[in-house]
């Protein structure tokens, strides 16, 4: 019981990060162009993990990075370069709190990709489906109908499907590997790749490439965002689940949403109408279903 609640807290303390995150890199986007910002904070979450792993290969035999371990953290970089510099440049167009329902529902797409690897869809997760929809519609689409809609949130959507298209690779090469190992490399892969297409991709879409200045003074949101979104987080997900039944540690982590909404207003000062509230509400609920395993969905004929 007691390994079990620890195990909770830390995934719990994943999800404060990672929602209270979106805060930092929003803020960071203040003086430098949202895909300099990815690739410099992603850059230091690589190394930053690098301790994890000497201290967590304490004692083993060292071994060189096998192929399938390069080649699925290649993979895994170059999507996650991805969907984090749509999802910065997003952010960039849209509040903190809508950004990270939106993000949220990659738990609901990742069946939806699943089928085109042939795999069955329950009618279960067909119903958080047409719900995360309804909830995206009320969040994101105003009153005024579609002509209205925020530009951001159709990025940050995007993002959606593209870090569901990350966990399907991770899916496929985390069983193969070392799993911190790969999370390195693919902050590595995106980190450099994202400071490469930053160099022309921002002045293109109208930003600045910041200056060595304009990075030392967003150093608490690219430390913040770095360490402990990208490495401390990681680290307490991989020891959390360890302890915890995934079904519940993947329901723990999906408040991550609530945490991002909750950090927008109080941080921020954002403001939600009460229609974009119970959007938020209705994709939660399909979120949390979305996560629930099969047998606690089943109802008892006895």
């Amino acid at each position: 019981m007691k390994h079990r609640l620890r195990g909770n807290l830390m995934l719990m303390t994943t999800a404060l990060i990672w929602g209270t995150a979106f805060v930092a890199q929003k803020s960071g986007m203040d003086l430098i162009s949202p895909i300099a910002f990815n690739g410099i904070r992603t850059l230091i979450g690589a190394f930053a993990l690098i301790p994890v792993i000497l201290i967590m290969g304490r004692g083993r035999k060292k071994e060189r990075p096998g192929k399938t371990l390069t080649i699925g953290g290649i993979c895994c970089g170059l999507a996650l370069c991805t969907a984090g510099n749509i999802q910065q440049i997003g952010l960039y167009y849209t509040s903190v709190s809508h950004s990270g329902f939106i993000t949220a529902l990659y738990v609901v797409i990742v069946p939806l990709l699943g089928l085109f690897l042939r795999k069955r869809i329950t009618p279960v997760m067909w119903c958080c489906v047409i719900a995360s929809a309804i909830g995206l519609y009320l969040l994101c689409i105003p009153a005024g109908g579609f002509g209205a809609i925020n530009i951001g949130d159709v990025i940050v959507f995007i993002c959606a499907i593209c870090f569901a298209v990350h966990i399907l690779i991770i899916d496929y090469f985390s069983p193969k590997v070392d799993g911190v190992k790969l999370s390195c490399i693919q902050f590595f892969v995106a980190g450099i790749v994202s400071i490469i297409i930053s160099l022309f991709a921002d002045p293109a879409l109208g930003f600045d490439l910041p200056s060595f200045g304009d990075v030392c003074a967003s150093w608490l949101s690219i430390l913040y965002t770095g360490i402990m979104s990208c490495s401390v987080a990681y680290t307490l997900q991989i020891l959390g689940q360890k302890e915890t039944e995934p079904a519940i540690a993947s329901m723990i982590l999906c408040l991550e949403s609530v945490f991002a909404l909750i950090a927008g207003m109080i941080l921020l000062g954002e403001v939600m109408t009460l229609r974009e509230i119970l959007g938020c509400v209705i994709m939660f609920a399909a979120i949390f279903v979305a996560n629930l395993p099969e047998d606690a969905l089943r109802i008892s004929r006895s």
